[in-house]
């Protein structure tokens, strides 16, 4: 379970009671994520996500995210809420930790999306750019190219240890992505994580938005290929190019992509590969000792990769100028 930070009973009810949502009932702590400690909270008027930020979230970072959950479900986007204290704080603290109350979204993620999940998530993704145009918050992607060397420095000289090789392996892609990285492609509000246990539907219907706690401004479609690598290839790691046209052209109904965006494409889809390559490697080798985790293997991405470096251009994942 991703619960670094223990709470107990009497923290969490007197965290709760700055609160006007009712007397404690009960809380789990939800398996989902490996960022931060989350938990299903139960009240007697409602349920609500409680989550203590933990390892790479920079606190100054928090009230970027709080206000922009506010901005966009006031935009009409399905997306958690964050509740208020007494007071007015959208933030409080919790067993020393910077701490967040959310509302419920309902829904279930789901495990093997098919094209016409695919095409949902390609529509709201869309939405989201669209809605988050006049959010006056700015964030920048802390995991963009020009943050991807530090990490790997954390863990390059461990980096053998998963795989004989692989050091050299991203230290080629590396430096082959920071010389050819695109640049002023159209930009703006972007999930950056938008994998399918941060989607939830209600049978067939998409029904919210959920962890947004790597939003940043950065280029859209980036978003799109970091969607196109998590929700597109199976499990075997083959390439699913129906499932990758459904998102595009649910997307592409909402937001047209520019040239720009459907030359860059190929690129950028390496450069979402090497990102989640390289955070899931530095959890691999970083877990703190006794945490209730289970870091993700690497080495998926690293499939993703080599199959992104065979792409010469963005018909290759069913777009269409």
């Amino acid at each position: 379970m991703a619960v670094y930070t223990e709470v107990s009973d009497e923290e969490l009810s007197a965290f709760i009671d700055t609160y006007d949502v009712g007397r404690l009932l009960s809380y789990k702590g939800i398996a989902e994520g490996v960022e931060n400690s989350n938990f299903l909270v139960h009240t007697d008027k409602a349920s609500f996500i409680l989550t203590l930020y933990e390892k790479r979230v920079n606190p100054d970072d928090l009230p970027y995210f709080l206000n922009l959950l506010q901005h966009l479900a006031g935009k009409g986007l399905s997306c958690p809420t964050p509740v208020e204290s007494r007071s007015g704080a959208l933030l409080g603290t919790l067993a020393g930790r910077p701490a967040a109350l959310v509302t419920f979204l309902e829904g279930m993620w789901v495990k093997r999306p098919r094209a016409d999940h695919c095409a949902e998530l390609g529509k709201a993704m869309a939405e989201l750019h669209l809605d988050g145009a006049d959010y006056d918050g700015f964030r920048k992607n802390a995991l963009d190219v020009t943050g991807w060397r530090p990490l790997f420095q954390q863990c390059e000289d461990r980096s053998d240890t998963v795989q004989a090789g692989l050091g050299a392996e991203i230290e080629r892609e590396l430096s082959h992505l920071e010389a050819v990285w695109p640049a002023n492609l159209p930009s703006g509000v972007i999930h950056a994580d938008l994998f399918p246990d941060n989607v939830f539907f209600l049978g067939n219907e998409l029904s919210g938005l959920i962890d947004f706690y790597f939003a940043c401004n950065d280029a859209f479609a980036y978003d799109i290929a970091i969607c196109l690598n998590a929700w597109c290839f199976e499990l075997d790691l083959s390439f699913n190019v129906t499932k990758a046209k459904a998102l595009l052209k649910g997307y592409s109904a909402v937001r047209p992509l520019g040239p720009s965006e459907f030359d860059a494409l190929p690129t950028l889809c390496r450069g979402a590969a090497l990102r989640f390559l390289l955070t899931r490697l530095y959890d691999w080798l970083s877990v703190p000792e006794g945490a209730l985790v289970t870091p993700k293997d690497p080495m998926e991405y690293l499939k993703k990769l080599r199959f992104h470096q065979k792409v010469e251009t963005a018909e290759a994942y069913g777009l269409e100028r």
